[in-house]
C-alpha cells in the first residue's frame, strides 16, 4: 500500500535512507538522516509517502526544492529509496505515482532526478519512468575517496 508518511514512520524512513548513505554511493552524501528531523519535516507538511505492507515500511519517496529563488519555485528535486528486498514489486514506481501526482496537483512543473553516475538500476528506473537525461557533471561528487558523476534526469509533469 502506498500511503501519505506520518511522524511515527520516520524511523523506518531513516533506516532505509541511512543504509543507502552508509553503504552506496547511490548518495554522495556520508551525514545520516535523523529520524527526528524526518518526523518533524513530515508534521510540517512535506510531501512525503511510504510503502507499507503488513505494517513494515519497505520504501518512501519525498521531494523538495531544486535550487532556491522564486524562478525555480515549479521545479522540484525528489529523493525515492527502497529497501532491498522491495525492488522489483513496482513499489518505486508505485512511490513514484504519487509523488507526480501529488506535485503536479501543487502546480509543479518539473520533476528533477539527481542520479550517482554509477548507478546504472536508478538510471534505468527513472528512464523508464519518462525521465529524460538532460545533463552529467563529470566528478561533482566524492565519497570514500572516489570522485563520482552526477546524471541530472527530469520530467516535465504538465
Amino acid at each position: 500500500m502506498i500511503r501519505p508518511a506520518l511522524p511515527q514512520d520516520a524511523p523506518a524512513i531513516a533506516e532505509i535512507w541511512n543504509r543507502v548513505i552508509r553503504e552506496t554511493t547511490q548518495t554522495f552524501t556520508t551525514v545520516e538522516k535523523s529520524a527526528d528531523d524526518i518526523a518533524t519535516r513530515i508534521a510540517q507538511g512535506a510531501p512525503w509517502w511510504v510503502a507499507e505492507a503488513d505494517g513494515t515500511i519497505l520504501g518512501h519517496a519525498t521531494y523538495g526544492p531544486f535550487r532556491s529563488g522564486p524562478g525555480y519555485a515549479q521545479t522540484m528535486e525528489h529523493s525515492v529509496h527502497l529497501t532491498d528486498a522491495a525492488k522489483g514489486k513496482g513499489l518505486g514506481r508505485a512511490l513514484m505515482a504519487a509523488l507526480e501526482d501529488h506535485a503536479h496537483a501543487a502546480g509543479i512543473h518539473v520533476m528533477v532526478a539527481g542520479i550517482s553516475g554509477g548507478n546504472a538500476a536508478g538510471l534505468a528506473f527513472h528512464s523508464a519512468l519518462g525521465y529524460a537525461e538532460v545533463g552529467r557533471m563529470p566528478e561533482v561528487g566524492q565519497k570514500w575517496g572516489q570522485r563520482l558523476h552526477l546524471v541530472l534526469m527530469q520530467k516535465i509533469l504538465s
